[in-house]
């Protein structure tokens, strides 16, 4: 098995674009680091390409967001009911937020966020060359880096998002080329992500060691000369991978596409919830038929209104708060469907999003208060903020429930 590289191979472009060449089975492959909101990184690919030294070009590309960047109305044709039937509204919404990263960075320097990939796209396409997507799904991957950390550090992923959002603090250009020492999601997640191995492994390192695996496969497809396309934060962990001379089965992209299950744990728990407060309503029914209908107006009351105000934070409409104080009472006693499922639900429908709203999704999500402007990110936040208020409401009214009984010598 052939793998070479030489310090006479690996150099930097003019605009420091960092660049590595490899052969490996008689396959040279060019691995150019990039900046995804660089102008400098743009114009490097449309240099490269343009020698028509390369027969094909590797981009760090899965295929929703290859999708994307070829059909850019493809958010416009999201099924918001598929959406939230199959579960996916907080990874969507998790998407929508890294975008919204890269999009504000984007508008700051007036250029399209990815026009790196963009341009290499074009290109290829003008020079009839075929384009491989060679990264992961970035759904597997938020999901693997979820499955990844112990549930009390979740929130501080999710706090990575939101601050993502957030920040409005301005980047000079220079500062976006330092973005090539480090991958968009690692600098998303900037703040603990440098420090912590199980947040590393999938954001980084298993997506150098799956685009590894597809660049070397691309050298049995008789490519004499394979340019990839790849953020900088990158570059170091493929070369590595390829020159270590291992053979990449097609099972390392299987076992690194597969999504981790989820614990048991979380399973279990809302069921034992579900029991301890039909035994307390057991037990105040027992002991007095008032007291028994005291605890289930608690019960009413506390996770109805929380998952309620929940939803009027989220700006919902009136018959959707009104549903969320009906719903989370009864969906809190059947772990098998949330409070955010039936308010998301009514909320599609008595506010269905506008082709104008899809439209907008990428503008509006990079502020916060186009979060709840466009419907569609409403919708999410109905989800979200109902969900949240029924969870919070399930426990404090469980700890009444609990706290009464013990009041009356139970």
């Amino acid at each position: 098995m052939n793998t070479a590289v030489t310090d006479a191979e690996t150099r930097e472009s003019a605009n420091k674009e960092p660049i590595v060449t490899i052969t490996r089975n008689n396959t040279s492959i060019t691995i150019l680091g990039t900046a995804h909101v660089s102008r400098a990184s743009a114009e490097k690919v449309l240099e490269l390409i343009q020698t028509g030294e390369y027969d094909a070009v590797a981009v760090e590309l899965c295929p929703s967001r290859h999708n994307a960047i070829i059909n850019p109305d493809s958010l416009a044709q999201m099924d918001l009911f598929k959406v939230l039937k199959d579960g996916k509204i907080p990874m969507v919404s998790a998407s929508l937020a890294l975008g919204a990263y890269q999009q504000r960075l984007a508008d700051q320097f007036n250029i399209k966020p990815g026009a790196e990939m963009r341009v290499a796209i074009e290109q290829a396409e003008q020079a009839k060359l075929p384009v491989l997507l060679i990264d992961r799904e970035i759904g597997t991957t938020l999901k693997r880096v979820y499955r990844n950390i112990p549930w009390w550090r979740r929130m501080t992923l999710v706090s990575g998002l939101v601050g993502s959002v957030l920040s409005r603090e301005q980047v000079s250009e220079t500062e976006i080329e330092k973005l090539k020492e480090g991958d968009m999601l690692e600098t998303t997640f900037s703040q603990f992500a440098d420090e912590a191995k199980d947040l590393f492994m999938p954001l980084i390192d298993e997506r150098d060691r799956y685009m590894a695996a597809h660049l070397e496969n691309a050298t049995n497809k008789d490519y004499k000369h394979v340019l990839a396309v790849v953020g900088a934060g990158h570059v170091k962990g493929m070369v590595n991978y390829l020159n270590e001379g291992q053979h990449f089965s097609e099972k390392v992209i299987e076992d690194l596409d597969q999504v981790p299950p989820p614990s048991i744990l979380p399973k279990i728990i809302p069921w034992v919830i579900v029991l301890l407060i039909f035994t307390g309503f057991f037990i105040g029914f027992s002991r007095s038929p008032d007291l028994g209908w005291q605890l289930v107006t608690d019960w009413v009351l506390i996770n109805g209104g929380l998952a309620a105000l929940g939803a009027l934070i989220a700006g919902a409409h009136l018959i959707t708060i009104v549903g969320a104080f009906i719903a989370a009472p009864i969906t809190s006693l059947n772990p098998t469907i949330g409070a955010g499922m039936v308010t998301a639900a009514i909320e599609i429908f008595m506010r269905k999003p506008t082709v104008g709203d899809f439209g907008r999704l990428r503008q509006d999500t990079t502020k916060l208060s186009g979060w709840w402007k466009n419907r569609v990110t409403r919708v999410f936040l109905v989800f979200m903020l109902s969900t949240f208020g029924s969870a919070v409401g399930t426990y404090l009214a469980g700890f009444k429930i609990f706290g009464q009984l013990h009041a009356a010598g139970l």
